[in-house]
């Protein structure tokens, strides 16, 4: 593989693509006049920021030592000499320079306002691993990735087409924060042993494995109770379609539970993934039929 492909963790990109899709259709623009050319945007801001979130998070521990051969899941290419440091901070201003004209436009389409919301993404990609305190490196990474890969991706793409914060994309942005939270989390998870010897306190590193086991199982079974307040406010029994996804939750959920050896962990981290695409995949298909209901056609 590409070692720039690999060191872009393709497993992780869900977590980007899943909350595009659900703000979009989450939006009060009438369906006719939804913007494609505007989602495609807020899609490629979104990847481009995953991917550079991934190539910061692969140089810093690069360079700083915290990724070693001790550590289990997928080679680093930093660390493994596959990307030069030098080359891999290129990749990194190219993914954010991506990320920064999509966003540009946007701006110009939508409202200067994005600017600022980009500006401040763009900050915490790099503190996310960078800078003197990193968060990831504080027991707060969890937090952030609440807050931009679900709350601003998913209600942010339904901003692009609306120009205003509305209820539905707020609370449809829950689960999937909740998502890609629990995503993080089974990474953290796994690396526990290394992060620890080499001083890496992450969020998994303070409870311990047994307890980051618990929070995996609150999260997934947090992004399904949510379903609830959504299907209220909306007055729709669609929504309870997302729950056909239990199958796949129940397999990652025995993954994470069963493993004993970090390597076992990593089937986790793709069954926690399809589990997302699949949750997102047929909320979007929930958020359809409730436009084909408020915009009075029929079921």
């Amino acid at each position: 593989m590409n070692p720039y492909l690999e060191a872009a963790r393709p497993r992780t990109l869900p977590a980007a693509v899943a909350p595009v899709a659900v703000g979009t259709v989450a939006a009060s623009t009438p369906t006719p006049q939804l913007s494609l050319g505007r989602a495609g945007l807020a899609l490629v801001v979104a990847l481009s920021l995953q991917v550079a979130v991934n190539y910061a998070n692969d140089y810093f521990d690069g360079v700083r030592g915290v990724d070693t051969e001790d550590r289990a899941g997928p080679r680093r290419a930093v660390a493994s000499g596959l990307i030069a440091p030098s080359a891999m901070r290129w990749a990194i201003a190219l993914a954010l320079l991506v990320a920064g004209l999509a966003g540009l436009r946007l701006a110009m389409l939508v409202g200067w306002e994005l600017l600022l919301v980009g500006v401040v993404a763009i900050l915490a990609t790099l503190a996310y691993s960078g800078g003197p305190k990193p968060y990831a490196s504080f027991g707060l990474g969890e937090v952030m990735v609440f807050v931009f890969f679900g709350l601003v991706a998913t209600a942010g793409s339904a901003y692009v087409q609306d120009g205003a914060l509305t209820v539905l994309p707020l609370l449809t942005a829950v689960p999937m924060g909740l998502f890609a939270v629990a995503l993080l989390v089974v990474n953290n998870l796994r690396d526990i042993p290394t992060d620890r010897a080499v001083g890496k306190t992450t969020l998994a590193v303070k409870l311990g494995d047994r307890q980051t086991r618990v929070l995996f199982g609150m999260l997934v079974a947090g992004a399904y109770l949510s379903l609830a307040p959504i299907g209220l406010y909306a007055a729709n029994l669609w929504f309870l379609v997302p729950l056909l996804s239990l199958w796949s939750a129940r397999r990652a959920l025995e993954i994470v539970r069963d493993a004993v050896t970090p390597a076992a962990l990593i089937p986790g981290l793709k069954a926690t993934s399809q589990t997302q695409m699949l949750f997102a995949g047929l909320l979007t298909v929930a958020l359809l039929m409730h436009r084909i209901v408020i915009e009075g056609g029929a079921v």
